[in-house]
């Protein structure tokens, strides 16, 4: 695929502490690619690098393979986690003027504004001033404005932080909606559930610092499928007893299984067979939780799109 961005060994340090140490990553043109890793982890200074809000101690960011030009900002549509909108102004006039900034004509932007509160349900807020409006009410406005200007590229700091369930898949519709149209979306995230739905790219970091890089899909395959799932009528006890399992998780209605690597799951299921009455068995990819946490223990950095592990 065709890079659209390039993060270069960027670097950034506060009083002693990095934030940000020596990552380089490459977003794919038209893709939906996450910066994952837990609160505190360097993400959103690493998107204000990205943004020019903030300039590395050291390293580059380069944009089609050159560094941005100055009117790079207006190509694309930032959605900071530290939410603000103009409390006074109406619906209608926020969406307008914040789209002028980024370049539209007033006209361009009346003729969007529409489509988008219908699509957002605001249609009747309208010409309502935004502190009438709840907070959930605002983050869907602050995202319209965040793409009226359609960008080439969108950026989303925590997007999903606060709304409601309804909202979330209305939201991930429309991001899909976006990488249709050819547009390259860059999230960030500590939610891994969220990512795993969504990307098809992913970076992980910890302490400011790159562990895993690399397609979705290759970095599931490279893990493996270590896990499995089974529906069964009657005691489960003995099942932690058999080899090549590792932990058991028990739930209502069901059990999941921890197997060990390059366990043979057909012996396991047939152990398992002889003793209780088996109604599902599922072996299962490990989450990218699941994931990040056996890769932030080991120490390991591991590129799966380059087929390289560093220790």
């Amino acid at each position: 695929m065709q890079e659209y961005l390039r993060l270069e060994k960027i670097r950034k340090v506060y009083d002693s502490k990095v934030a940000v140490d020596d990552l380089s990553l490459s977003v794919p043109k038209g893709s939906i690619y996450g910066i994952l890793g837990p609160n505190g982890a360097g993400k959103t200074t690493t998107i204000r690098m990205i943004m020019d809000i903030i300039a590395p101690d050291a390293g580059s960011v380069l944009v089609n393979g050159h560094h941005p030009d100055g009117n790079f900002r207006n190509r694309v549509g930032y959605l900071p986690e530290e939410r603000g909108l103009y409390k006074k102004m109406t619906l209608i006039e926020v969406v307008t003027f914040l789209a002028e900034i980024k370049g539209c004509t007033r006209q361009e932007a009346h003729g969007r504004i529409d489509g988008w509160l219908e699509k957002m349900s605001l249609r009747e807020y309208k010409n309502r001033k935004v502190e009438e409006l709840s907070k959930g009410m605002q983050q869907k406005l602050q995202f319209i404005t965040t793409l009226i200007h359609q960008p080439e590229l969108i950026i989303l700091d925590e997007l999903f932080s606060g709304l409601d369930p309804l909202n979330i898949e209305l939201i991930k519709d429309i991001i899909l909606d976006e990488k249709r149209r050819g547009t390259t979306i860059l999230f960030s995230t500590h939610v891994m559930e969220q990512a795993e739905k969504l990307c098809d790219f992913i970076c992980l970091i910890n302490h400011g610092q790159k562990v895993l890089d690399g397609r979705l899909s290759d970095i599931k395959a490279k893990f493996g499928k270590n896990s499995a799932q089974i529906e069964m009528d009657g005691d489960t006890s003995f099942v932690k007893e058999i080899t090549d399992i590792e932990g058991v998780t028990e739930f209502p209605n069901y059990i999941e299984l921890k197997l060990a690597k390059n366990a043979n799951s057909h012996e396991i299921l047939k152990k398992i067979a002889d003793r209780v009455n088996i109604r599902r068995f599922q072996l299962m990819e490990p989450s990218l939780y699941d994931i990040f946490i056996e890769v932030a223990r080991s120490g390991a950095t591991y590129s799966v799109e380059n087929r390289e592990v560093n220790q």
